[in-house]
C-alpha cells in the first residue's frame, strides 16, 4: 500500500498538475471504486468545479473543490492516479478538465476508493488518524511509546496510534534504528526511541526526495516508478545478506504482516 512517502509525491505532482482547473466532464467506467455518493451524484458534483487546495491526511488525499465539496481519495494498494491520462482500459475513473486534458484513476484489483464529500473531517478513518511523525517530538514519542505493551512494529503500522507509516518504512526505520520488531514498544528507553523518530523521519524524507518506492502497484503521477525501493536494506531481501554484517534478512509475519529484519543488528 503507498504510504506517507508515495501519498505526498502524488499531492506535490497533483499540485502542480491540476490545482486551479476546472472539472468538466466525469466518467465513471466502474462505479464499484466509488464508495460515496451514487456514481451519478458523484458525477453532477464533480462537474463544473475548481480544483482550489489538495491536502494529504495520512495515506489519504483530499482534493477540495469550488464547490465546497472535497474529492476523497484513498489509493490503499492497487490505486493509481495518472495524468495526463487517456481514458483507457485500465481507468475506472476520469476526470476531464477545461484545456483537455484528464486525470486517470486506474486500480485494477478495486481496492482503492473514491468518496465527494460536503466535509471530508467528518470520515471516521481521519477523525481517528494519530499525529504524523513530523509532527512529533523525542519527549512526546517516548511518552506514546510508554503506554503501550504491544510489539513495536505492529505498533507503528496502527495510524491512530502515529500516522503514514506503513509495513514498510516501519521495517526500514527499525532496521536503522537496530531495534527488534519484536520488542514491546514501553521496553525501548529514551535514547532507542529518539533515535527511531529521527530514522523514521530521516527515511520518509529520503523516500519523499526519491519519489517513493514501487512496490505493489504505486506509480508517481507520470505513470513511471517511484526510485527509493533501491535504497530498501531489508524490506523484501528476506535470505539476502545483510548491508551491515552479511547476516542473511530474516522474514516474519507480525500483526498479520510479513516483517524483514536482521536478527543480528536489531535487538
Amino acid at each position: 500500500m503507498p504510504e506517507l512517502p508515495e501519498v505526498e509525491t502524488v499531492k506535490r505532482e497533483l499540485e502542480a498538475a491540476v490545482l486551479g482547473k476546472k472539472i468538466v466532464e466525469v466518467r465513471v467506467f466502474d462505479s464499484r471504486v466509488i464508495r460515496f455518493p451514487s456514481a451519478a451524484e458523484f458525477k453532477k458534483g464533480l462537474t463544473g468545479a475548481v480544483i482550489k487546495n489538495i491536502l494529504r491526511k495520512a495515506k489519504v488525499l483530499i482534493l477540495e473543490l469550488t464547490n465546497s465539496k472535497s474529492l476523497v481519495v484513498h489509493l490503499k494498494m492497487t490505486g493509481q492516479l495518472v495524468y495526463p491520462g487517456a481514458a483507457g482500459k485500465a481507468s475506472r475513473v476520469s476526470f476531464y478538465f477545461s484545456d483537455g486534458k484528464i486525470l486517470d484513476f486506474n486500480d485494477q484489483r478495486l481496492f482503492a476508493e473514491l468518496r465527494l464529500m460536503e466535509r471530508w473531517q467528518d470520515l471516521e478513518f481521519i477523525r481517528n488518524l494519530g499525529p504524523e511523525p513530523f509532527e512529533i517530538g523525542p519527549e512526546q514519542f517516548r511518552e506514546m511509546l510508554g503506554k503501550k505493551k504491544t510489539k513495536i512494529k505492529p505498533l507503528l503500522m496502527d495510524q491512530a496510534f502515529i500516522s503514514g507509516v506503513g509495513n514498510l518504512y516501519a521495517a526500514e526505520a527499525l532496521f536503522g534504528a537496530g531495534i527488534d520488531p519484536r520488542r514491546p514498544a514501553d521496553s525501548l528507553t529514551a535514547k532507542e526511541s529518539a533515535v527511531l523518530l529521527k530514522e523514521i523521519k530521516d527515511i520518509l524524507n529520503k523516500a519523499i526526495e526519491h519519489k517513493g518506492s514501487s512496490v505493489d502497484q504505486y506509480v508517481q503521477l507520470s505513470g513511471e516508478p517511484g526510485g527509493y525501493a533501491k535504497y530498501h536494506k531489508v524490506y523484501d531481501r528476506v535470505g539476502k545478506p545483510c548491508l551491515v554484517c552479511k547476516t542473511p534478512i530474516q522474514r516474519i509475519a507480525l500483526g498479520g504482516r510479513g516483517t524483514y529484519f536482521c536478527p543480528k543488528c536489531q535487538r
